[in-house]
């Protein structure tokens, strides 16, 4: 163990020495490795999807367990902490598992998967810290929330977070970058309430173990995470939120996400569950549509949803700030 505490916190040498392992371990194992994932076939209904067969996926299994090994050397590891970390893993070898499959696996079973691991989120946070949350964009004010109906929501904000995060996964570098500035925005915020101390220096950790993967898929990728990284990578964003101790700053937070992923997800299930067809003029995921549509390159797709999210992180910091 390469722990070391001063007053409460890492030492400032030490901290500084786990986050550039994170980042050399996920780049120089990302290049060892990356010859044995298996390749994409291409995405059928994607915008240029047909670009990316042959590339190898599933990189988000070499990263997340760089974060892992990462945490388990630099970070003192708490039972709950430990148990988030497993829940990751949990996440990231299904997502593995479907990218490595030939034939994809259901929606009906990424569902029920997904499902599984939120509920144990759930139950895992609910033991370890209180029902009440901190409205920090309206004068910091404090709601207790029943036990059962915070259960649920965790549920909710798991599943959502998962899903978005794993349907924004199209366009090289935009799911990494997003997610890197939810959570940094995440961390921030945890240094203004004073909140989530025991898991902040995990994001730093976790941001720059993505940021040893974008290396490799800053457009033109060499290679792709896959379900493997863009589930783990939302189950992490979910957990971060809540504890910071005000899980619904998720929505601001991760409002690029939620819009690019999550709209998706909203027309195809009213389309199944209801028959009600909306946005019938709007591609899906919005990637698609404003690289088809509107005729962005990639590139300008990454930068100009990033910008907005970076916007929008500044004002929900400033909001709290005051």
């Amino acid at each position: 163990m390469l722990q070391y505490i001063v007053s409460g916190e890492h030492s400032s040498l030490l901290a500084l020495g786990g986050i550039l392992f994170a980042f050399i371990a996920t780049v120089y194992t990302t290049a060892k490795l990356c010859q044995y994932l298996p390749k994409d076939a291409g995405r059928e209904f994607a915008h240029d999807g047909k670009l990316s067969a042959g590339k190898p996926r599933g990189a988000g299994i070499i990263f997340v367990l760089a974060f892992v090994a990462s945490a388990i050397l630099f970070v003192p590891m708490k039972p709950e902490l430990v148990i988030y970390l497993i829940l990751i893993v949990i996440s990231m070898l299904t997502g593995f598992l479907d990218d490595a499959s030939e034939k994809p696996w259901g929606e009906l079973k990424k569902g029920i998967l997904d499902l599984c691991v939120a509920v144990l989120v759930a139950m895992t946070f609910l033991h370890y810290n209180d029902n009440t949350i901190q409205l920090a964009l309206f004068h910091h004010a404090m709601l207790e929330i029943p036990k059962a109906v915070f259960a649920v929501l965790i549920v909710v904000l798991v599943w959502v977070s998962v899903n978005v995060t794993n349907c924004s996964d199209g366009v090289d570098g935009l799911s990494g970058t997003l997610t890197i500035i939810s959570i940094m925005t995440i961390y921030v915020v945890d240094r203004i309430l004073g909140t989530g101390e025991d898991f902040s220096f995990l994001i730093l950790l976790f941001a720059a173990c993505i940021l040893g993967y974008l290396w490799y898929n800053a457009t033109p990728s060499r290679l792709l995470m896959g379900d493997a990284g863009s589930r783990a990578m939302g189950l992490f964003i979910s957990i971060a939120v809540l504890k910071c101790g005000s899980p619904i700053l998720y929505i601001p937070i991760a409002l690029v996400l939620i819009l690019d992923g999550g709209l998706g997800l909203v027309k195809v299930g009213l389309i199944r569950a209801f028959k009600i067809r909306i946005m019938t003029k709007i591609r899906t995921p919005l990637h698609d549509h404003v690289r088809k549509v509107w005729g962005w390159s990639n590139t300008q797709a990454v930068f100009r949803f990033a910008i907005i999210q970076i916007i929008l992180a500044v004002a929900v910091v400033y909001g709290i700030g005051l």
